[in-house]
């Protein structure tokens, strides 16, 4: 499948299942987020893999945005570990964990399994739930699971519109 051909057919996946998803696929989709760039190759990012019962529980109590996953990675960004841009002290600690979630969200529907990029969740909570993100800006989460069968992409998937009403020629 060539990039067009993958960015067309991932969508929103909000129907998993919670069979356990093969270590062989996690790890790619780890290097996908591993090889991601960033500016000036800091690389100021967190991942956390959140897949024992006990994290899953607790993943539970931060969102309702489940959907059948037993098996999560969340996105972190480390703003002191962030480049600055020096015009205007841009941070981009942010843009750079965002770059590397979405090569997580490809990398998961290459490796033919479902997910959403969720940003609904309580961020705060999150935080005293599991210490180890207390540091850090929480980006995005990912459930991770094989597509249900009836599993489809929302009505408005495919509406997008031209590149005309986006692109600006100077």
């Amino acid at each position: 499948m060539d990039f067009l051909e993958l960015a067309r057919a991932r969508y929103s996946c909000r129907k998993l299942t919670n069979a356990p998803v093969a270590a062989e696929k996690l790890e790619r989709i780890l290097e996908a987020a591993r090889v991601a760039p960033t500016a000036k190759n800091l690389q100021p990012y967190r991942l956390f893999l959140l897949e024992s019962p006990e994290a899953v529980a607790k993943v539970h109590e931060i969102t309702p945005c489940i959907f059948g996953a037993d098996c999560f990675l969340m996105v972190a960004a480390v703003p002191s570990e962030g480049w600055v841009r020096e015009f205007d002290r841009k941070n981009f600690a942010e843009i750079d964990a965002a770059i590397v979630a979405t090569h997580i969200m490809l990398a998961i529907e290459a490796e033919g399994l479902g997910s959403t990029w969720v940003g609904h969740f309580d961020a705060p909570r999150a935080k005293e739930l599991f210490p180890e993100m207390a540091a850090y800006e929480l980006i995005a989460l990912f459930p991770i699971g094989e597509k249900a069968a009836e599993a489809h992409p929302a009505h408005l998937h495919e509406k997008r519109v031209p590149i005309s009403e986006r692109l600006e020629q100077l």
